[in-house]
């Protein structure tokens, strides 16, 4: 007992009473604890631990109440026998592995290129990271007080069914009343599927979609984690350059099955589709008969003009496949997405995500549902457009203060800057030293298609970082740059 239980932590984020509960339940079901074994008094282990007597009683008796311990009187506290009933006792193996894998593997996902970033990112001072919530922003009280409604007993039903292949109704209403019309969007309950996260909504349209000889667009410099999706189901990917208007539309479209674009924010550019363009996109798609994935992963924002509707508000025809994020708007811990689509498509996406996780977990769909409902979405996104507002003009200023060699793309909004640096800059090795200065960003040759990629570009966050230290962390960069430069 001395042995398993002085490896508590005074502050952390479990309390002591919690704590000690979490090592002795491991202990039992680890058999560390024998069933002949008496544990030390409430008094005896307090005095061991450094805690209070009552901290320590408390512990035992919820394992008394969740049946991990027995009380006997004038004896003690005891293991309880019937906690090991109906487990298999099997010696331990070797992890030696006895099997070829290379011979039975038919795809080797993780050979692919994936953006990489510090798990512990919160703990750099100027974390230029993107796709990240600032905690501070984020109203947890909110959220809590949704959670803890979602929770209770008249939402009983809602949370604990087996609801199969269906969604919750009250989320998916509350994505067709509330979030799609602010896009431009007009959608039925049944041309919604709700999924776990973006990422999901891509993978199970190119499953549906896509054969070994289709011919699919995606932009350059794009989206890493689509490249490698569709890359599992085709090899016919033809990469389409952008400009300061997005993916250029042209002919190299035409023998296309499926695009794939960031109209309203072209990830990782950040620039925004014109209007015209979008149209010609739409007239091309029409002609040439191809289907239009419209990524719309971003909160909506312009700090200059007035937002763009999405791509799909101008689609007549069921061409655009629309997908967008709750994980983007709320944080990225929650992994719900969903997908706009014409019903027929939607029903085989709803079967075919059955076969692997019939449907998000209910409750965070009730408990998204109900801050939708409450308007505590409304308040956030309000409160988030304003930090990145001020965020945003912080950067463009603070970039050409204390970067002009380093090109900025022009954007009006988003959360992130594109930056292209002289040809002689390494941004990989720019991300290396900077780390050393408490400084994260991202290096841009994981967006290129090209092999090799061009090293010059990088990626700059701001939905992380408060405005008053972008200042002394863009310094810290131009620092770097000019140094690699002279060198």
């Amino acid at each position: 007992m001395r042995d398993l239980l002085f490896r508590l932590q005074p502050v952390g984020h479990s309390g002591l009473q919690a704590q000690i509960r979490e090592q002795l339940v491991a202990a039992i079901l680890g058999g560390q604890i024998p069933v002949s074994e008496r544990l030390p008094s409430s008094r005896q282990l307090a005095k061991l631990l450094g805690v209070s007597r009552n901290t320590v009683t408390l512990a035992y008796q919820g394992l008394i109440d969740d049946g991990f311990l027995v009380a006997r009187e004038r004896s003690g506290y005891y293991v309880n026998e019937q906690v090991m009933d109906g487990r298999i006792d099997t010696p331990k193996r070797s992890s030696e592995s006895k099997i070829d894998w290379s011979g039975r593997l038919r795809v080797r996902p993780s050979r692919q290129s994936n953006v990489n970033k510090p798990p512990d990112w919160p703990s750099y001072p100027f974390p230029f990271i993107s796709g990240q919530v600032d905690q501070k922003l984020f109203p947890v009280a909110d959220w809590r007080d949704c959670s803890r409604r979602a929770l209770g007993r008249q939402w009983l039903d809602a949370w604990t069914a087996d609801h199969h292949a269906n969604d919750d109704p009250m989320l998916v209403e509350q994505i067709r009343t509330q979030l799609l019309p602010r896009r431009g969007v007009w959608a039925r309950e049944d041309e919604i599927l709700v999924t776990l996260g973006a990422q999901q909504a891509l993978y199970l349209l190119a499953s549906l979609l896509l054969t070994p000889r289709a011919r699919v667009a995606l932009e350059n410099p794009g989206y890493p984690d689509v490249r490698n999706i569709m890359q599992l189901r085709t090899d016919n990917i033809i990469h389409i350059p952008i400009d300061e208007g997005g993916l250029i539309v042209d002919e190299r479209l035409d023998s296309c099955d499926l695009v794939y674009a960031t109209p309203s924010h072209q990830a990782p550019a950040t620039v925004t589709m014109p209007e015209a363009r979008r149209r010609r996109l739409l007239e091309k798609s029409s002609k040439q008969d191809f289907l239009i994935i419209e990524d719309d992963y971003e909160l909506e924002t312009n700090f200059v003009n007035a937002p763009s509707p999405a791509l799909k508000s101008f689609d007549r025809d069921g061409r655009v496949i629309y997908v967008s994020s709750l994980s983007k708007s709320l944080f990225p811990g929650l992994r719900l997405g969903y997908i706009v689509a014409d019903p027929e498509l939607i029903r085989e996406a709803r079967a075919l995500r059955r076969l692997m996780v019939r449907h998000p977990p209910n409750i965070n769909q009730r408990t998204t549902a109900l801050f939708l409902s409450l308007g505590h979405h409304d308040a956030f996104t309000m409160r988030l457009r304003r930090a990145f507002g001020r965020r945003w003009r912080e950067m463009r200023q603070t970039l050409e203060c204390h970067l002009p060699m380093v090109r900025q793309w022009p954007n009006s909004g988003g959360s992130s800057v594109w930056l292209e640096g002289p040809e002689s800059l390494d941004a990989n090795r720019l991300a290396r030293e900077a780390i050393e200065e408490g400084v994260i960003l991202e290096p841009g040759d994981i967006y290129f298609a090209d092999r090799p990629a061009p090293q010059n570009c990088f990626r700059l966050g701001f939905s992380s970082i408060e405005s008053d230290r972008i200042d002394e962390g863009v310094q810290r960069i131009a620092k770097l740059v000019r140094r690699q430069l002279d060198r």
